[in-house]
């Protein structure tokens, strides 16, 4: 009887007892080169399929050949067309871009998250628990990158995983394995950052002196981005922003000033209390 009662019990504790992570693997994200995008949507398509998305529908949005408008709950690829026409020269030039979550390595949307439904996985990517997520949309506010979003139906949090379940396995998320041109390129993040930086020499010298990094390194106070891009117009043009914001750089300097505020209050107060006391 006692040992069928410490059975149990043992079973009871081992329930609760977390599993230890898997060990870490080394940093993985994307690096897209927009010189090579040719507005295929390949990727859109192949991430939709793989993650079971349901389609935008087709109705041209009035930006060029684009119907899916922006990163959402469901579209966790997005190919933007950009048409650019210069009346002095008289060029027309077409900017295309796959955008994606950005899996920043100091990510606004796990520090906003109360629940601990988003993480860092064992391959540093961000990554969300659908089934601890509580639906609060903190992180939907702090993502400077409108990339997470809450979907309507069941009020969770949704985004780009990296292909989570096709990396544990060893495979090429379904958006760099569909890309023709190779625009975007999957990897260890140490090695696709010495890819970019070869690739943006090359073009440099071939004249295209306006390609740049956007994201590879760390900038202001923002982190570097596990997924960044090689563009040839200001970020804003990709509607990236120049300047990333991180809510939570600015929390130690509200709670200061609130800090010094109350302080300030609490004295104003204290002295108009003792000044009618003695009157």
């Amino acid at each position: 009887m006692n040992e069928s009662l410490a059975q149990i019990a043992a079973d009871l504790r081992d329930t609760w007892i977390r599993p230890e992570p898997p060990a870490d693997e080394e940093e993985t994200g994307f690096f897209t080169d927009t010189t090579l995008c040719i507005g295929c949507k390949a990727c859109e398509v192949a991430c939709k399929q793989w993650n079971q998305l349901p389609a935008d529908g087709f109705n041209w949005t009035g930006n060029s050949y684009d119907n899916t408008v922006a990163l959402s709950d469901t579209t966790w690829r997005h190919v933007a067309f950009v048409e650019q026409y210069d009346p002095i020269e008289q060029i027309n030039r077409w900017l295309m871009m796959s955008d994606v979550c950005k899996h920043c390595q100091a990510a606004p949307c796990v520090e906003a998250c109360p629940t601990g439904a988003l993480l860092y996985n064992e391959f540093a990517n961000v990554y969300v628990q659908q089934d601890v997520c509580n639906g609060c949309a903190n992180c939907v506010v702090a993502c400077p990158f409108g990339v997470i979003a809450r979907n309507k139906s069941d009020g969770r949090a949704h985004k780009c995983t990296l292909c989570y379940d096709r990396q544990k396995d060893g495979l090429t998320p379904a958006c760099a394995k569909s890309c023709p041109t190779e625009s975007i390129k999957f990897g260890k993040v140490k090695d696709l950052r010495e890819i970019a930086r070869k690739r943006v020499e090359e073009l440099h010298a071939r004249g295209e002196t306006d390609a740049y990094l956007y994201g590879a390194e760390a900038s202001g106070e923002y982190s570097a981005l596990n997924s960044f891009f090689l563009l040839k117009d200001n970020s804003f043009v990709y509607n990236l922003p120049e300047r990333p914001r991180r809510p939570a750089a600015h929390l130690k300097k509200n709670y200061i000033f609130s800090f010094a505020a109350a302080i300030a209050l609490t004295a104003v107060s204290a002295l108009l209390f003792a000044g009618g006391s003695r009157g």
